[in-house]
Formats: structure tokens, C-alpha cells, sequence
């Protein structure tokens, strides 16, 4: 199933040469006030592109761009960014071979320039080992202000969604 982008959303999207990975997915909206960049961090991506969301996608503009969280007011910018870049909707099984050629540097040069980073993988993704690596990553950024949301977006509700995470190693 697939969803429209909220007007007046401006979208942008990176993807593989092949069209196999996505490895990025910006909104940015051109009637916010604010500055500030939040990245999204989620598992993998569905087909969502310039022109179409998904329901995750499509839950995330709501929330950031609609929704009056006080820790959104200011952004203008997001990006949605994957553990893992292969694009897959159904029967995902993340392995190394799905991470994408580019993403590790992809996913470190967005965050260098966010200011809110927003975990969404889901408090039950079984890609520990991924996600290990990913917390390495974002412990080089102790700038930051890092969130955590309590399920995934797909399955996702507006009232105390989001929450504090602390960054360590053994994160899940």
C-alpha cells in the first residue's frame, strides 16, 4: 500500500545506481520557521520515493511536521535514513550483503549535519549486530540530541511515542 507525502512537502531521494538501495529520503518543509535537521534511522526501506510515502514515511512527516511534539517545532528538514539500504517490504532478513555499498558513509555524513537524531527501528529488530554498529556510530556525536521512539512507525501512535534513549554498547 502506498501513501502520498504531505503537501507542501518537498522531497528528495538517493538511491543506488542499480535502484536496489535507498539510501536516503529527505522532506523538507518550506512553510517551517525553524533551522534544524532531524534524521531518522529506521530498517529498511520500502519503495516510498519522490512521489509516493508508506504508511512509516508518511507517520513520521505527520508527527514531525503536524503533530506539535516541542522537540519538533524547530525542524524543517528530515531524513530518513536504514540500517540497512536493500529495499524490501515483505520477508526481510537483514544480512551484511543488505546494507548497501554506501550507506555507513551516507548515514554518517546526514547525522554530521542533524541536529536531533531519532531511532525508529522498533523495540523488538533482531539486527543486533547492525545496530551495534550503528551505536558506535552515533556515539562519535555526543552533540546531538538522541531520541528513541517506543515501536516502530508502522505500527506507531501519536501521545508518547517519543523517548530518551542513552547510547552504550549494549543498546537494543
Amino acid at each position: 500500500m502506498t501513501f502520498g507525502h504531505l503537501h507542501p512537502l518537498i522531497i528528495t531521494a538517493e538511491f543506488s545506481d542499480c535502484g536496489k538501495y535507498r539510501y536516503l529520503l529527505s522532506a523538507i518543509n518550506p512553510d517551517s520557521q525553524g533551522s534544524k535537521t532531524l534524521s531518522v534511522i529506521m530498517q529498511n526501506p520500502s519503495e516510498a520515493d519522490e512521489t509516493q510515502a508508506d504508511k512509516s514515511v508518511q507517520f513520521l512527516q505527520n508527527l514531525v511536521f503536524r503533530k506539535n511534539y516541542d522537540v519538533f517545532k524547530e525542524v524543517r528538514r528530515m531524513n530518513i535514513l536504514n540500517q540497512f539500504a536493500f529495499i524490501q517490504t515483505k520477508g526481510f532478513k537483514g544480512n551484511h550483503d543488505l546494507i548497501g555499498p554506501k550507506n555507513d558513509d551516507i548515514i554518517r555524513t546526514v547525522i554530521k549535519d542533524s541536529d536531533i537524531i531519532l531511532i525508529a527501528w522498533g523495540k523488538n529488530n533482531p539486527y543486533k549486530d547492525r545496530q551495534q554498529e550503528l551505536t558506535k556510530m552515533l556515539l562519535e556525536y555526543d552533540d546531538k540530541l538522541i531520541l528513541k521512539t517506543r515501536k516502530h512507525p508502522s505500527r506507531g501512535f501519536y501521545t508518547d511515542f517519543i523517548g530518551p534513549v542513552v547510547l552504550d554498547n549494549s543498546m537494543d
